[in-house]
C-alpha cells in the first residue's frame, strides 16, 4: 500500500464510541528510542495518538503497550498505543541547546545564590561590562532579588556565594529532568521511566 494511502487511513480513525466529548488528546503515546529508553525525560517524549498510529502504519515503530480505548476506521479496529518504540535508533546530540529553559533545568529551577525557586531570571556571573560572555560557563539561574543585589559586580565583589556554572551534556540534563516528573503518568509508562520519586510498596 502506498504511503499516502496509509496516512489517509490513519487519519480516518475515530474513537470507538464516536463521542466528541471524550478527549482523545488525553491518550498520548510515550515514545521510546530503539534501545527502549525514553527519547526525552524533560520534556517527556510524547506523541499525539494520531502521530503514533501513522508511525505504526509506516512501520517506523513497534507497539509496546496500549490503552483500553480503541479507534476505528472503515476497515480496522485498533487500540490506542500508550507506549511505542522506534525501530531505528536516534542518536542524541552530545550537548543540548543553550536556552533559558535548559539553564533553569541545569540549575534545578532554583537561584544559585540563595536556593530560592521563585521569581527566576538569569545572571551573568562575570558581568558583560567586565567582559563576561553569554555562555553556559557564565550564565546561571538567579532570583530577581539576588540579581538586583549583585548588580553589575561579580559574586566576590558583591560578597555572594561563589558559583561555577558548567556546560551540561544532554545526558546531564536528562538526569536532572528525572527530578521533575509530570503531574500525570499513565500506568503503562512506569516500567520505562525512572523518576526521582518514592516507590510504592
Amino acid at each position: 500500500m502506498f504511503r499516502a494511502e496509509l496516512i489517509e487511513r490513519a487519519a480516518r480513525f475515530r474513537s470507538a464510541d464516536e463521542d466528541p466529548t471524550r478527549n482523545l488528546s488525553a491518550c498520548p503515546s510515550l515514545v521510546l528510542n530503539a534501545d527502549y529508553t525514553p527519547l526525552s525525560y524533560y520534556p517527556l517524549s510524547l506523541w499525539p495518538w494520531q502521530t503514533a498510529i501513522k508511525a505504526i502504519f509506516l512501520d517506523r515503530v513497534d507497539v509496546v503497550a496500549t490503552y483500553e480505548r480503541e479507534v476505528h476506521s472503515p476497515s480496522l479496529d485498533m487500540k490506542i498505543p500508550s507506549v511505542i518504540a522506534l525501530r531505528q535508533y536516534v542518536k542524541q546530540s552530545e550537548f543540548p541547546a543553550f536556552t533559558r529553559f535548559n539553564v533553569f533545568l541545569r540549575d534545578r529551577f532554583t537561584c544559585q545564590y540563595c536556593g530560592c525557586p521563585d521569581h527566576l531570571t538569569f545572571d551573568h556571573v562575570v558581568p558583560r561590562r567586565q567582559g563576561g560572555k553569554t555562555t553556559w560557563e557564565n550564565i546561571i539561574t538567579a532570583c530577581a532579588p539576588c540579581n538586583m543585589k549583585k548588580g553589575g559586580r561579580t559574586p566576590r565583589q558583591a560578597h555572594m556565594p561563589a558559583v561555577n556554572p558548567i556546560r551540561p551534556t544532554t545526558w546531564h540534563l536528562q538526569e536532572r529532568g528525572k527530578a521533575f516528573p509530570p503531574n500525570y503518568l499513565h500506568e503503562t509508562w512506569r516500567d520505562w521511566l525512572y523518576w526521582d520519586i518514592e516507590l510504592e510498596e
